[in-house]
């Protein structure tokens, strides 16, 4: 038994909260997944997992087993990337995490430059609009949007997110310009999934607020999705600029209410403090910094 992989399964396991999570994660069959589980409690002679058809339960040695792990897994990272960082050209995987409108519309074309001009490196990129935690996830840098909590991270500003109004000249042709905010009860509206009271876009009149109306034609989690369906004519889409830049710029949609746009909001490269010195993210970082910092 590959005594690393099945620290690492085990490690993930109680993390994700199933072996099924743990099998998605880790691209393995649950079948594989509990193999590794059995083969460590055989080898240690004792229960690590207790399982149910319904719930897991991690024992008190368990528990035990996996902060060493987890220590120790993250001990084996670093000295591969200590290795690494001493070519001269950067190598190697890097892990990021970003949001899915940003990542698909910006993050990806960058990624995609980055591994033209470094054939060496690999990349994961993994688009969510979920917050990850870099060290217990192992990514290795992640895109925010938003105000940032945690100090433990270093930084990188990036051009501001700002937001648009839009939608195909067809569109409001056939059923008018709305002019204020409250216009838009009245029109076709193509909304993002991620709109929540904790994560809202509210468009900005004279210090005032007013929510995006709560109706809608199309709900989607994907950007790209909403823009095509705009371009169609199905309605009014607020996005991000870079996503629809080009659409505006030839005239596949048309911005509007732009007194009342929401207000931009940072958007950060971030990473951990203690792998800043490794030269595969801090070539990325610099080439993301060289084009949208």
């Amino acid at each position: 038994m590959d005594r690393l992989r099945a620290m690492e399964v085990f490690v993930t396991v109680v993390e994700q909260g199933s072996f099924s999570a743990a099998a998605e994660h880790l691209r393995l069959s649950t079948v594989m997944v509990s193999k590794y589980i059995r083969g460590l409690e055989e080898a240690l002679q004792v229960e690590l997992i207790q399982r149910s058809t319904r719930r897991m339960r991690v024992t008190e040695a368990g528990r035990v087993f996996h902060e060493e792990s987890r220590q120790a897994l993250e001990q084996v990272r670093r000295a591969y990337e200590q290795v690494e960082s001493l070519q001269k050209a950067p190598s190697g995987l890097l892990r990021i995490s970003a949001p899915m409108t940003l990542g698909s519309a910006l993050v990806a074309p960058i990624v995609a430059q980055f591994l033209r001009e470094h054939p060496q490196m690999r990349v994961d990129l993994v688009l969510s609009n979920s917050v990850v935690d870099l060290m217990a996830e192992g990514f290795d840098l992640a895109f925010r949007i938003g105000e940032l909590g945690d100090v433990d991270l270093v930084a990188k500003p990036l051009r501001p997110y700002r937001m648009v109004i839009c939608a195909a000249p067809a569109y409001l042709d056939e059923q008018g310009w709305p002019a204020v905010p409250a216009d838009l009860g009245k029109h076709r509206l193509l909304v993002h999934s991620s709109w929540t009271h904790r994560f809202s876009w509210p468009l900005q009149d004279a210090g005032r607020e007013y929510s995006w109306p709560e109706h809608w034609t199309l709900k989607s989690n994907d950007g790209q999705a909403l823009r095509l369906a705009a371009i169609s004519g199905n309605g009014i889409l607020m996005q991000p600029e870079f996503l629809v830049a080009d659409d505006l710029r030839e005239g596949r949609l048309v911005s509007l209410l732009e007194p009342f746009l929401p207000a931009t909001r940072p958007v950060n490269l971030v990473y951990l403090r203690q792998r800043s010195a490794l030269s595969k993210l801090d070539a990325f970082v610099r080439f993301v910094m060289q084009r949208a910092g």
